[in-house]
Order: C-alpha cells, then structure tokens, then sequence
C-alpha cells in the first residue's frame, strides 16, 4: 500500500507540473486545489469515520474502536488545519488578505473550534472508561454539524470563495484534464487516511489498560 501512495502521489505531483493548464480565470496559483480540496474532503471523511467509531464502541464496549474513533477524530483536525491554511495562502494570493471571514472561513473555523475542543475534552480526562464514553457521545453529536458546516451554510451566503467542483445546477465545469488530477489527488489523500489509521492499532482490546 505504502508504494502504491508512493506511486500515486508522484505521478500526481508530475501531472501538475507538466499537464495540468492554468485554471480559468484564476491561472496556475489555482492549482493549490490539488492540496486544498483533498485535504477537505479526508478531513469531512474522518469525522464521519470518528463517528462511526464511536458509535460501535458504545454499542460493543471495544476500547479498540475508542482508539479508532480518536485516531480519525485528530487525523481530521489535522486535515481541516491542512485544508484550511491552504486556503489562507490561496486567498492571500487572489484577495490580499490570508483572512477575511469569508462564510466558508467562518464555518471552517467552527469546526475547528469543534474538533479542538474534542481533542481537549480527550486530553482533560485521566479516567479511560469515562473519557472513552464521553469523547464518543460528543463525537456522534459533533459529526451533525459537519455537512451544515461544510456543505449548507457556505451555500446560502454569497462568497469570494471559488465555485465548488460540483456547481449548484449540479454540473462539473472543470477541464477534463483538471478533474482527472483532483479525482487522483482525493483517491490519494483518502489512502494516506486509510494507511494513517491503520497503523499501530489492535483491534480486540475489551478493557482499558
């Protein structure tokens, strides 16, 4: 698996340089999106997979899935953090400014806000059945503001924030070759996760040590 990310992130990074056209209207300082979108989308797919987790640990009472749950939950942090000063640069190169509260600025640092205070909550309590417990309800109830966050309220808000690969007459407008090369970029970011969480866990611990 590792050699075949290797292999994938190479080659993308190569069709960048040497295939990809300058993105209409906003030139080559565009292609940042090959970081930028997958790096948002990994982040939107740990949380869910936090979640996920969590969920099956309150049902089956495996501290395995509490660690996995917590492993996806600061994989996603990381990414949103990624994604997020991506941006800051990609704006600070188009709009002058690294940030100007634009909506998917602010919603974005919601969920920053969101997943840091999980990680605190992790943090601040030493008991491992009750930190286990209470990280899991917080997370379910977290993963429900995510698609609001990500996808609804940015939407009902004008914003300096380029149009979403998908636009809302639900058409891809995107050179072909462009399309190509962000698809590889988010099958390859989602490995990355995958190999990330795969890495130094058991998966049948019943018990806290």
């Amino acid at each position: 698996m590792n050699k075949v990310i290797i292999l994938l992130t190479l080659a993308i990074c190569a069709a960048i340089i040497f295939f990809v056209p300058p993105i209409k209207g906003l030139g080559d300082l565009a292609k940042i999106i090959f970081f930028h979108v997958p790096t948002a989308w990994v982040s939107v797919v740990a949380f869910f997979t936090s979640a996920f987790f969590a969920a099956k640990f309150l049902r089956e009472q495996n501290y395995s899935f509490d660690k996995l749950s917590a492993r996806a939950a600061r994989l996603g942090f990381v990414f949103v953090l990624l994604s997020t000063v991506s941006g800051a640069i990609f704006s600070k190169l188009t709009w002058g400014a690294y940030w100007n509260w634009d909506p998917r600025q602010t919603t974005i640092f919601v969920l920053i806000l969101i997943y840091g205070a999980y990680l605190t909550l992790r943090a601040a309590v030493s008991d491992e059945k009750i930190r286990a417990k209470v990280s899991a309800v917080y997370s379910l109830l977290s993963v429900l503001t995510v698609p609001f966050l990500v996808f609804v309220l940015p939407r009902m808000y004008f914003s300096l924030h380029p149009s979403p690969v998908l636009n809302t007459s639900g058409r891809v407008e995107m050179d072909s070759i462009v399309l190509i090369v962000l698809t590889a970029a988010v099958v390859d970011a989602t490995l990355i996760f995958i190999q990330l969480m795969k890495r130094d866990l058991s998966y049948n611990r019943k018990e806290p040590t």
